[in-house]
Parts: C-alpha cells; structure tokens; sequence
C-alpha cells in the first residue's frame, strides 16, 4: 500500500523533526521544507497528499505561499499558527487552507485532523494539481456555471475549469440539491462534515464569502448564493 505523503514547511529544525519523526512512526511518509521555496520544488516533485504550512516564517511567509499555491494546487493544507493569532487563521481560510491547529503542536491532534482533512478530500476527489479541460457532457448548471458531480469539477461559461478547494465543491453540491431550500450554518457545518475542525464561528461564512469572489459578478452583492438575514444562506436555482 502507498503511504499517505505529508510535507512539512516549517522554518524551525526541531519542529519539523518532531513532526517528521512522530508521523513517520505511524506510517506517513514525510518531507521537510525549511522555507516555501523548498516547498514549491517538493510539490512538483513528489505531489504530496497533505501539507503542513507555518504562517510565521522569515521572507515569504506561510499566507503568502498559500496565496500562490492554491492558483495552481488544490493540495490539502493544515496551517500552523500562533495559538493567539485569530486575524492568521481567519486569513488562512479566506485564502483556501483546510484546517488550522496552533502552536505548540499537540502532535495526537495534528494527527487526528491530518487523518480528518485527508477523509474529507479524498470523499470530494478534487484533482490536486489543476489542468484545463473540456465541460463533461453531463454536467449540470449552476448559474452560468456547469458543476460536475462525479468529477468535483466546476466550470465556467466559456469550458474553463476553475480552481475548487474539496470544501467549495462540497458547498457548491449542497447548495444545488438543495436548490429554493434555506440552509442554515449549522446544517451547512453537518452535511459537509466540516464538525471535525474548530467550531470557528464564523469560519462557514469566510468560505461563502471565499466562494462567492469565484463565481459571483459582484460578490458584494451576491446572485446565485444569497444571505437570509437571520437564517443562513439560499441558492435558488433559477438565476
């Protein structure tokens, strides 16, 4: 059986060993980036299954690195952050990370949600490095958008494919099947298995509002996926 590939990018030597030594113990491959540079030339060279980001590192830091990696890459990625930095994980997942667990590293935790991340990629199957592809002919409509279900793809009027994070597709399916129905932040939290992070309060409408510049004209003024005041958010399936 292939191992589960985990590359760690962490400026600090005895975390990424630590890291590295526990994870290994229990059967994941592991590569080391002491910087997002290193990290770039690993992705295209061994395609890893999940990544660990730190936010606080010397010149590029982690959330600029995550910038430039999800233009391309759908890998999965838990940041690292400052037990106290809110404003880092709020910016982390407007930018498209998974999950978030702060320092220091409780490495049973760093397991469990690495092993949690990992399920809830792998049930959306979205393709970790991105190409161009035709439109599948059974797709469906979103808008002015074709979504394809069994290939967790999404495309745009003209055939492009865009770039989806797994947790986008996932919202993007609720919203379809449940078309003229009012979901609120809780079912949205339980019908795309996103209990298993943090209960970040607001961490469902980050990803809306995340979604939303995707594939809204305006997404200060919302179309296809509209706020009910009060209640939670609605696609009605007619625009």
């Amino acid at each position: 059986m292939t191992q589960t590939q985990i590359l760690i990018c962490d400026d600090e030597d005895h975390l990424r060993e630590m890291i590295a030594e526990y994870l290994s113990a229990r059967d994941f491959e592991v590569l080391e980036a002491e910087n997002p540079a290193v990290l770039r030339s690993l992705i295209e060279s061994h395609s890893p299954d999940l990544i660990l980001l730190d936010i606080r590192m010397p010149g590029e830091d982690g959330l600029t690195a995550l910038r430039t990696l999800r233009a391309t890459h759908n890998t999965p990625v838990i940041m690292l952050t400052a037990a106290s930095s809110t404003v880092d994980r709020v910016v982390g997942l407007e930018l498209g990370a998974d999950d978030y667990l702060g320092k220091p590293v409780d490495l049973r935790e760093l397991e469990a949600r690495i092993k949690a991340v990992l399920r809830r990629h792998s049930a959306h199957a979205v393709p970790a490095k991105l190409t161009l592809v035709e439109p599948p002919k059974d797709h469906l409509p979103f808008g002015q958008f074709s979504l394809d279900l069994e290939g967790a793809r999404l495309f745009d009027e003209t055939g492009k494919e865009l770039s989806i994070t797994a947790m986008e597709f996932a919202l993007l399916t609720l919203f379809y099947r449940n078309a003229g129905r009012i979901l609120t932040r809780d079912q949205i939290l339980d019908s795309t298995d996103d209990r298993g992070m943090d209960p970040f309060d607001r961490s469902i409408d980050l990803r809306i509002s995340r979604l939303r510049r995707k594939i809204e004209k305006n997404a200060a003024k919302p179309e296809l996926i509209r706020t009910v005041r009060g209640l939670g958010y609605i696609y009605d399936g007619a625009r």
